[in-house]
């Protein structure tokens, strides 16, 4: 009773509780929350543990909590601020604490009859809960069960401290190579996201191409039995090859053999077989020809030496007889008996005829070839 009559005095003197709505024009926001703890109306809002508002009120929208802020008007804070309800101290009271984002840019300015959504409000752990965990760790909820395990790996690596030491060394390695690759390990997964998102956006294309397999594969389940008979009469033909291979193996074989002296005569013609080739196909000119050769006709390039005094004395000067080559004497011969009805006697076998006789050009004197050319074409004196 007397509570209630220190609390009228108070009221009736002018002073103020903690918490209460802003003294001056203030705007209203909304702030959603899983649990509001023991959050009572009038609550402190604080900015930077400066209370720039109260709670209004608190209403139940479906699973989770409503809390209406007001907040002093000269308060800005970004669209995209946060909500936690805190405590004062270690008893003391509950306030809600707005702040900017942490993970985020500030973005936009939080405007009156805004909304702070669930996924961006919190809460604080409750001295309760504090003292239960410690409860529950202190009357063997996981100490004994931690002395179980340490001792369990005591055991395990008895005897075993060179292997456990190669393998933390193995894996500071293994660990240390990963840092080094962080940057292709962070363009790895980028370029993965960039295809997943390029994915999604064939998603459609991709369904399609889906469902239209649909109809190949019932046209191939009702094939089912020809396509076995289809690989069934396969195997027996693999097994009719095999036979035909292997009994004409030895006639396959001196084919082969006989062939043989022919390749190693290709062998060794070498380039002359395909040159003469090339040069049957220009016959009877030169491959080099070709390109001398337009329709029918076939262009020559010559070069005529026309000196006069050459062409004079090659048809006036006589060419030089060469020398005849020493002829073994002749052997003596007896001499030939007279012939009926000739007057002047035979010459012995080996002497030359008289000049004149015999049958040399009557009335020709000389020997011809001591004439020109052109003495040749008129007429040798």
């Amino acid at each position: 009773m007397k509570g209630l009559w220190f609390l009228a005095v108070l009221l009736l003197g002018g002073c103020t509780l903690p918490g209460g709505a802003p003294s001056g024009p203030s705007y209203t926001v909304t702030a959603e929350f899983a649990d509001v703890l023991d959050l009572v109306p009038q609550a402190a809002v604080k900015v930077n543990d400066v209370t720039v508002g109260s709670v209004d009120r608190i209403s139940l929208s479906g699973w989770h909590a409503r809390v209406s802020l007001r907040i002093d008007r000269d308060v800005k804070l970004p669209a995209n601020a946060t909500a936690a309800i805190r405590q004062s101290s270690l008893l003391g009271e509950k306030y809600v604490a707005l702040a900017s984002p942490v993970d985020d840019r500030p973005q936009g300015t939080l405007a009156d009859g805004g909304t702070i959504p669930l996924s961006r409000t919190t809460r604080g752990v409750e001295v309760e809960e504090l003292l239960g965990a410690l409860g529950m760790l202190l009357n063997g909820g996981g100490l004994a069960q931690l002395k179980t395990i340490n001792e369990e790996l005591t055991k395990a690596l008895a005897g075993h401290e060179d292997v456990v030491t190669d393998t933390l060394t193995q894996l500071d390695t293994f660990l240390a190579g990963l840092d080094a690759q962080k940057a292709d390990i962070v363009q790895a997964i980028d370029a993965l996201d960039r295809f997943s998102a390029h994915l999604a956006q064939q998603r459609q294309t991709i369904a399609s191409a889906l469902d239209s397999l649909g109809p190949g594969l019932d046209v191939l389940a009702q094939e089912r039995t020809q396509l076995t008979g289809a690989l069934t009469a396969l195997s027996g033909l693999s097994t009719v090859g095999t036979r035909v291979v292997q009994q004409s193996r030895d006639d396959t074989l001196a084919t082969l053999a006989a062939l043989h002296p022919l390749l190693d005569q290709l062998v060794r013609a070498g380039d002359d077989l395909p040159k003469s080739l090339d040069f049957l196909l220009t016959y009877p000119f030169p491959p080099s020809s070709v390109n001398a050769v337009s329709g029918n006709t076939v262009r020559l390039h010559a070069t005529l030496d026309l000196n006069g005094a050459t062409i004079l004395a090659n048809l006036l000067a006589a060419p030089p007889v060469p020398a005849a080559p020493a002829k073994p004497a002749t052997p003596t011969l007896p001499g030939l008996p007279a012939v009926p009805g000739v007057t002047a006697p035979l010459p012995a076998p080996g002497t030359a005829p008289a000049p004149g006789a015999g049958s040399g050009n009557p009335g020709s004197g000389g020997n011809p070839t001591d004439c020109g050319l052109l003495g040749i074409l008129t007429g040798c004196p």
